[in-house]
């Protein structure tokens, strides 16, 4: 029998998105849609082990019951996609749909506990009256019906089938959402560069304190080359926070700990009333968020603001100082974030002077520009590490190298892994990177613009003015020529 490959996922889920293209937005349709990928790996997970329990055992229905309380999903046999497919000519189907999912919450509440929370699926003022709504739902459903979609663990083509599967749907419902994706998503290469930057060991604990759906997190994870690790993240929107716990269960990540709450006004990663430190610490905040808790920084127990407050418009450095105080005494960051941080003044050039004299600043290496949903700005990584030996700042300036695309730009595998290979082995490349010392930023106000330490600039060809009077002349001869003929045809014609 033929595996379900990530491309047969992608290819019925995505039409599965024909049912709400034109009634809803793709930033919200995709709560939806991945939901109900999900709900269907549960069940089909749930079926696989009950057939193989029941061909183990036989009648002996404790032995079934035992076994299956010890696997890491646990379904009524009432509250599957199976029974939704047999109830979808009913008229209260979303109620029927909401039902089954607080019942899996209830019957799985270690792991799942508030994973529903913000999607309803009897919701009037997305999905229209009841016979509207009914209908969209019950193609939904037997879009998932589709024979191809066998999601059971023996049928996957690979262990990362479903979660890369997942992972590609999250990327294109962020392309479709334009400006909105950007809040949910980092693009894969960005996410890939910065992990491969931050260089997680085996062992490693590993957080990102805006995690969205969690991409930059298993991408980090990955990076470890094992299974010896463990994620922790928190997420602002409850919905986005689902979809990352959802993220983390189809990559086989059973043990991540996803928290949801306004990281800088609520951190929720605490040991012993005090924030937990991890060894690698990553994220792509908001950029410039206005109102981000500017009120609270002064009187802020946790002592994040001990080196400044970040101004109530720009909330950049209220992440960064957050993520220092969360690295453990040996800990790496990396972290994404617009120009600005590199050289506005005031409160935040304040802080990037402590963050330097403190020795914390590894790397600044600026990117693209169009490289992320929902803004055209440049951005850059910014790398910062405790207990460094190196009193030095390598700058890379790889905003000039990149593949360009309709709407966005990427980055190549080999832009990658040129920057990569710099960041290691701290080159000096003409017109790319450059290593300054702390004196020499000092010499700068510790101002980290980029082009104050990599000169890019490109000397101009020099104009041969002999060979330009020479062109014009030639086609100031021609133009007389064509002139003459025009005259010729006037004349012919009694013009």
């Amino acid at each position: 029998m033929q595996k379900t490959t990530k491309d047969t996922i992608n290819n019925v889920v995505w039409k599965a998105c024909d049912t709400f293209r034109g009634t809803i937005d793709s930033s919200d349709y995709k709560d939806y849609i991945l939901t109900m990928l999900f709900i269907k790996y549960l069940s089909d997970f749930y079926k696989e082990k009950l057939e193989n329990l029941k061909e183990k055992y036989g009648d002996k229905k404790d032995r079934i019951e035992a076994s299956l309380k010890r696997e890491k999903f646990r379904l009524d046999e009432e509250h599957t996609f199976e029974r939704l497919i047999e109830q979808k000519e009913a008229d209260n189907l979303g109620e029927i749909i909401n039902k089954m999912l607080d019942k899996i919450e209830e019957d799985n509440s270690e792991k799942l506990e508030g994973i529903f929370r913000s999607i309803d699926f009897n919701n009037k003022n997305k999905l229209g009256d009841t016979k509207e709504r009914n209908a969209i739902l019950k193609h939904l459903i037997e879009d998932f019906s589709d024979p191809r979609l066998d999601l059971r663990p023996s049928r996957l083509a690979s262990s990362d089938a479903i979660g890369d599967a997942y992972e590609y749907l999250i990327s294109k419902f962020a392309s479709d959402a334009g400006k909105k994706g950007g809040e949910f998503y980092t693009p894969g290469e960005v996410s890939d560069l910065l992990a491969q930057l931050v260089e997680p060991k085996d062992g490693a604990m590993i957080y990102d304190p805006t995690c969205g759906s969690g991409s930059l997190l298993i991408k980090v994870s990955k990076q470890t080359n094992g299974q010896n690790f463990r994620l922790y993240g928190q997420e602002k929107n409850s919905q986005t926070q689902a979809l990352c716990k959802m993220n983390m269960f189809l990559h086989e990540i059973n043990d991540s700990v996803i928290e949801w709450g306004d990281t800088i006004r609520n951190p929720l990663h605490l040991e012993n009333g005090l924030l937990k430190t991890f060894d690698v610490v990553v994220a792509n905040p908001p950029f410039s968020l206005d109102k981000w808790g500017e009120d609270i920084a002064a009187n802020d127990s946790f002592g994040r603001f001990k080196r400044g407050v970040p101004p109530k418009s720009k909330g950049d450095f209220a992440f960064v100082l957050h993520m220092i105080s969360s690295l453990n005494s040996n800990g790496t960051m990396g972290v994404i974030l617009p120009h600005g941080v590199l050289f506005r003044g005031a409160s935040e050039g304040r802080i990037r002077e402590k963050l330097i004299r403190e020795n914390l600043l590894d790397a600044v290496i600026g990117l693209p520009a169009n490289l992320f949903y929902g803004t055209s700005i440049p951005v850059c990584i910014m790398i910062f590490k405790k207990n460094r030996t190196k009193e030095d700042v390598i700058f890379i300036d790889a905003s000039r190298e990149f593949e360009k695309g309709k709407n966005q730009n990427s980055l190549t595998d080999e832009n990658i892994q040129k920057i990569i290979t710099a960041y290691k082995n701290r080159s000096r490349i003409d017109k790319y990177s450059h290593v300054a010392s702390i004196n020499e930023i000092e010499q700068n106000d510790f101002n980290l613009n980029i082009p104050r330490y990599v000169d890019t600039y490109e000397e101009e060809e020099q104009v041969d003015m002999a060979a330009v009077k020479l062109e014009i002349s030639r086609l100031e001869d021609e133009l007389k020529i064509v002139q003459d003929k025009m005259d010729g045809y006037l004349k012919e014609l009694g013009l």
